[in-house]
């Protein structure tokens, strides 16, 4: 695919990935986060009616939209559930975001790179659409700070960590400060301009 150098951001729960994406943005770096394109798919009324039939009524809030913490309860409890959303919603955001590329490509100025934060790269097959692959790790009691929920709870599907370092093309300990990361994000851009 031309345009954009591609770049995916994964690494465990509360890791930084959102903050190494945003050090992307501040970089000239063009940014999408997966969590805002399942935010605008969870939108669509056709998706909204096929959760709605799966889960039932109670995950629909009182403003008619589908309530993501009411989701995230049927999910985590059950991971025969978790398995039928990631596999109704991973192919419409694969979509999405290639369509964005592609809309990035067709730009009078087209940015040299796009990134995008992808929680589940490795294990939803979803590196074959990047050029580079940047892990953020963290250990796991600076990551449980981070976190809104237990861990242990929502990891136990991802690939350890070990392994996505090993398979990235950059990976950064991110236990330090933002300027930190930010000097990171720096040098990844200057090591894809040459």
């Amino acid at each position: 695919m031309s345009g954009p150098i591609a770049v995916a951001i994964t690494g465990g729960i509360g890791a930084g990935k959102s903050e190494a994406l945003m050090a992307f943005g501040r970089h000239g770096a063009a940014t999408v986060s997966s969590d805002e394109i399942v935010h605008e798919l969870l939108r669509r009324d056709d998706l909204r009616e096929t959760i709605r039939q799966r889960f039932g009524n109670g995950v629909i809030g009182p403003d008619g939209q589908l309530d993501r913490g009411a989701i995230g309860t049927v999910v985590f409890n059950d991971r025969e559930q978790l398995d039928w959303l990631e596999a109704a919603l991973h192919p419409l955001v694969s979509a999405e975001y290639l369509a964005w590329r592609v809309r990035l490509g067709q730009l009078r100025h087209p940015p040299h790179v796009c990134v995008t934060e992808v929680p589940l790269l490795y294990e939803s097959g979803s590196e074959r659409y990047f050029d580079k692959v940047v892990v953020i790790t963290a250990p796991l009691e600076v990551r449980s700070a981070r976190a809104d929920r237990t861990i242990s709870e929502r990891e136990w599907r991802l690939l350890p960590e070990a392994e996505k370092v090993e398979r990235a093309d950059f990976s950064y300990v991110n236990t330090a400060s933002l300027t930190e990361l930010d000097a990171f994000v720096a040098s990844v851009l200057a090591a894809l301009d040459t």
